[in-house]
């Protein structure tokens, strides 16, 4: 396929996406609708064709050269090495999201470091561990440690 073909497939790919997860943000929260919704956007890009970076560059308004460092940082993931590399779809566009909201507020120098942390407080808040000690200190439960020592409450 040429890179004119799959840039216009990954696109139209990108758009329905986009309008699913638009509607479905629009429910309201816990509405049995909007999580199939996003199931429904989620399962579109598990089963969309991995990205070259000529055609991810041009998504996320870089140069090629700045997707290809960004995926030897590890911020966009790599699911095909040879014969040529090819990015993982749902992490372009959650990447994708993350630069437009960046560039929302006004900022364009350091992408690179604010979208890596950003999916690192992303990947931390997802964590089943860090949910439960949140839970715990919501409820009151839990010791506090500082510097070290245990503090009995």
């Amino acid at each position: 396929m040429s890179v004119a073909a799959e840039k216009e497939q990954t696109e139209r790919l990108l758009a329905n996406v986009e309008a699913i997860e638009e509607v479905a943000g629009t429910l309201p929260s816990g509405a049995p609708g909007r999580s199939k919704l996003y199931d429904v956007a989620d399962n579109l890009l598990a089963s969309a064709t991995p990205i070259r970076p000529v055609v991810a560059a041009d998504l996320l308004d870089l140069t090629e050269k700045t997707v290809r460092a960004w995926a030897s940082e590890g911020v966009l993931l790599v699911s095909e090495q040879e014969p040529t590399m090819r990015l993982e779809p749902r992490r372009v566009h959650e990447v994708m999201h993350l630069v437009r909201e960046i560039r929302r507020i006004g900022r364009t120098r350091g992408l690179l470091d604010e979208v890596h942390r950003r999916l690192s407080d992303q990947a931390l808040l997802e964590r089943d561990d860090l949910a439960e000690s949140l839970d715990q200190v919501v409820r009151g439960e839990g010791t506090v440690v500082r510097s070290g020592t245990t503090i009995p409450e």
